[in-house]
């Protein structure tokens, strides 16, 4: 499917698992906890259950690390029966810690995409999760200069993205998103009239897969590594 990109003028990214790293540390997270939790379940109704405790907590916490482990404490009390150890609550914190301060490990080709792209287009980071850690990140990733504006979003829906670009003053015809997920960065910009481009990660949270009818009759491309960006745009 052939899409044109010469209207093109403002390219946003998404940032976990786009232009760094994030997802496989939820994994690994999800891994330590299981480990802790043996004792009171099997690992697959423990993932299943934390699962299901990230998704009903996602309208109190929002999106990132800080939700991830109050959720992982609730479910580790509701796999316990409330008997789980204060030894094994400081341990489940302990993950969070340790997943706050992993240092940034940047997806190959970012700099050298985002260094050409920058001087054609106008960038942006829109990304969702939280706040503070997301700042953290940019910070350390040294890609700050390249990117117009940042915007840390409670939710990637259509009404999300309309208002921002209503916001920022861009028309939704000259606007790009590249991201990783199907349902947060690519079905939403193409159902308001803007462009998207998929770029997979090798793991996707369950919460952020589609069903194939979902994308059906919806016009993207899909790439396997930033830098084919710079043969499109």
């Amino acid at each position: 499917m052939e899409v044109k990109y010469d209207e093109i003028k403002v390219i946003g990214f998404d940032a976990d698992d786009t232009l760094w790293i994030n997802e496989t540390y939820f994994r690994d997270a999800e891994e330590k906890f299981a480990a802790l939790l043996e004792g009171y379940e099997t690992k697959n109704t423990i993932d299943q259950d934390l699962f299901k405790m990230e998704i009903k907590n996602l309208e109190l916490y929002g999106y990132g690390i800080k939700g991830f482990v109050l959720s992982m404490v609730e479910s580790a009390l509701e796999l316990s029966n409330n008997n789980v150890s204060h030894d094994t609550l400081h341990k489940i914190l302990d993950i969070g810690k340790e997943m706050i301060s992993h240092p940034v490990e940047l997806l190959p080709d970012v700099v050298e995409v985002l260094k050409q792209l920058s001087k054609k287009y106008r960038l942006i980071v829109l990304t969702k999760g939280d706040l503070l850690d997301q700042e953290r990140k940019l910070e350390r990733s040294d890609l700050s200069e390249y990117f117009h504006h940042v915007e840390v979003l409670s939710d990637k829906k259509e009404s999300n993205y309309q208002h921002l670009l209503d916001h920022l003053e861009i028309d939704v015809k000259e606007f790009l998103m590249i991201g990783n997920s199907l349902k947060s960065d690519v079905l939403p910009l193409i159902n308001i009239g803007a462009k998207a481009i998929h770029v997979p990660f090798h793991t996707t949270w369950q919460h952020e897969q589609v069903e194939d009818h979902e994308t059906n009759g919806k016009e993207y491309q899909t790439i396997s590594g930033l830098k084919e960006l710079l043969k499109l745009v």
